[in-house]
């Protein structure tokens, strides 16, 4: 018997949509549904709350982020390549509550630590394999810190799988984080800032 459901219910009416435009687009890096879900629920407990997304792709995450938060949250998503950035203000051009912004991760990270966010979803190199101290102290006390696709992956170049495993390795020892491994999804972290 079979009790838990293939895919999550109660997804954003647009993500059809944005994973058609995903498919046609050739685009190898999108996050999955149960990443999408993870942050909806996540995102839900943050009321009035502060998000950050590092890597906006084609929206997908950006979806489920939305339609998990209040209408006094906010988020900024974040993307190197302006053709994605306005391919994601196409699906969410009536949105006040998200900024997108077409530029270098790295840079934003740099340029804005008086920042503070209850939740930053690091899709991206910046925020995940370079900067990550710098982004994680743009977390609040109690903020959490999700990355995803730390399980192998077809699209990941000659050498990756040892960045990941050291990414891990830090993770663990840092002591300013309580983490949780999950071997779920594509293999996420998930680390709560202690106060």
């Amino acid at each position: 018997m079979k009790i838990m459901e293939d895919k999550p219910k109660n997804k954003p009416q647009i993500l059809e949509k944005i994973i058609n435009k995903t498919e046609e687009l050739g685009f190898n890096m999108p996050s999955d549904v149960w990443v999408g879900s993870m942050l909806k629920a996540l995102v839900s407990a943050k009321r009035g709350g502060q998000f950050l997304e590092l890597g906006t792709g084609t929206g997908l995450s950006l979806a489920w982020i939305l339609e998990g938060i209040d209408a006094e949250s906010e988020v900024i998503s974040i993307d190197y390549d302006p053709q994605l950035i306005d391919l994601v203000k196409g699906f969410f051009h009536d949105e006040s509550r998200v900024k997108l912004m077409a530029q270098d991760g790295g840079e934003w990270i740099l340029a804005n630590q008086d920042k503070r966010f209850d939740l930053i979803f690091a899709d991206a190199w910046p925020g995940k394999y370079s900067l990550l101290d710098e982004t994680l102290a743009l977390l609040k006390p109690g903020g959490i810190y999700l990355i995803d696709d730390m399980n192998p992956q077809a699209n990941w170049p000659e050498g990756h799988a040892e960045k990941a495993v050291n990414l891990l390795a830090h993770l663990e020892d840092r002591r300013d984080l309580e983490i949780v491994k999950m071997n779920w999804s594509t293999g996420l972290v998930l680390g709560v800032k202690k106060d």
